[in-house]
């Protein structure tokens, strides 16, 4: 079988700790909103009802998804630099625009606008970082830049303690617009290299990368990391959103509410680099698994075990470790499963499809937690946590079967693709 050789890309921590200081701002942007939600309803100002909270909760993923799929595009018709600062300018823009919101339409039109700056940038970010590291750290690449979305959900959470009671919610917002001005500043002045995927890489058409994803073998990847991502984020960003309030539901301060939604992003960000260890051993679908148990088991934990803070805290952090991890893990199994020419259109699919996910997990938690409270919450999660787990148990099977090229060859032919013999 004759192939075209790629060159491997030179590792450069810097761009890997550059895209993670993005993600951080991004997961600030994204999750800071969860901590809000209490005031959100109770501010007569703006009228807004629980079951609208959460609508306008999934609107930015419903941006988010769109700008996900639309980056490699745009990465392609001009640069990956220049994608990631119209996604961090667009996400700041929104922001801005969320924290002089008066009611439920503006506060809906601003998360659509900063989510689509997030989906882009987000994306990119991955895209450029995993370009820029060697193929055998994989998961830990892909890990450390998506471990700042937690981690950005742990500021959100720790800015929010203080600055939620003296200067209330818009402040918090005002806070995310500068954090991407100043993320802005950094990108802007940082060299970001293209992607170097080898001369028969740069041949590759629009529809020949679709092509790798979906011909053959490998379409049954592609629709596996979609399931298992839309069921993952689901759960984990209808957590995200909800988990504050469900607390609150379930007896606790909202002071104690907000530690606990610290133990869920502090969680998620400590699993998730014990994960990637693993997986650049065990292998990232594997790992998936045990990572995806993790969620099930805190999110039934939580429905039939005594209510204290002891135990709250442990499932609150098996859900983090679970939801988190087991998202990085499939976007790491996308980005190897396909020719490198590929990458950016897999991580563009995982990212994209995911946020159908984190769309649908807030939407349907602002309904469920108004019919039946936070234990419907939990069950509804816990449901879509367990057919996720089903559907990373297929993708490990699958990939099995079908292993992806990675980044060691680009086919010349994509009927190669096909193959089961393929290396």
């Amino acid at each position: 079988m004759k192939l075209a050789s790629a060159h491997a890309p030179a590792h450069r921590p810097l761009i890997v700790v550059i895209c993670m200081i993005v993600t951080v701002i991004e997961g600030y942007n994204l999750i800071v909103y969860g901590a809000a939600v209490p005031l959100l309803v109770t501010d007569s100002t703006l009228g807004v009802t629980s079951q609208q909270t959460g609508l306008i909760g999934g609107t930015v993923y419903l941006g988010a998804m769109v700008g996900a799929l639309l980056a490699p595009i745009l990465s392609s018709m001009t640069r990956g630099k220049t994608t990631l600062v119209l996604g961090i300018t667009v996400f700041g823009l929104g922001a801005l625009a969320f924290a002089l919101s008066v009611n439920a339409p503006t506060l809906a039109a601003s998360r659509l606008v900063n989510g689509f700056g997030v989906g882009t940038a987000l994306a990119t970010a991955m895209t450029i970082a995993r370009d820029n590291a060697p193929a055998e750290r994989a998961a830990l690449v892909v890990t450390v830049t998506m471990a700042g979305v937690p981690l950005g959900g742990v500021a959100a959470s720790l800015i929010a303690i203080p600055v939620l009671p003296a200067l209330g919610w818009r402040a918090l917002f005002f806070i995310g617009a500068g954090l991407s001005l100043l993320v802005l500043f950094v990108v802007g002045r940082t060299p970001i290299p293209a992607a170097d995927d080898g001369t028969a890489g740069r041949d590759w058409t629009g529809r020949r990368k679709l092509a790798a994803l979906f011909s053959g073998g490998p379409k049954w990847i592609a629709l596996l990391v979609a399931t298992s991502v839309i069921l993952c984020m689901v759960a984990w960003q209808g957590l995200n959103v909800w988990a504050t309030q469900a607390m609150v539901d379930l007896g606790f301060s909202l002071d104690a509410a907000l530690v606990l939604t610290f133990a869920l992003t502090g969680a998620a960000v400590a699993g998730s680099f014990l994960s990637a260890w693993a997986a650049d051993r065990l292998g990232s679908a594997l790992v998936a698994i045990a990572t995806g148990a993790c969620t099930v088991l805190g999110l039934a934990g939580i429905l039939v075990l005594p209510t204290t803070f002891a135990v709250a805290a442990i499932c609150v952090a098996l859900m983090g470790i679970g939801g988190h991890s087991t998202m990085n893990l499939v976007h790491t199994t996308a980005s190897g499963a396909f020719p490198v020419p590929a990458r950016a259109a897999a991580l563009g699919w995982s990212n994209g499809t995911s946020f159908i996910g984190a769309f649908a997990g807030p939407t349907l938690g602002g309904v469920v937690i108004a019919a039946g409270g936070s234990g419907a919450l939990f069950g509804t999660f816990a449901v879509a946590a367990a057919l996720c787990l089903v559907s990373v148990g297929g993708l490990f099977l699958v990939r099995r079967r079908l292993p992806g090229p990675g980044t060691a060859s680009v086919p010349v032919d994509i009927g190669l693709l096909d193959s089961p013999h393929r290396t």
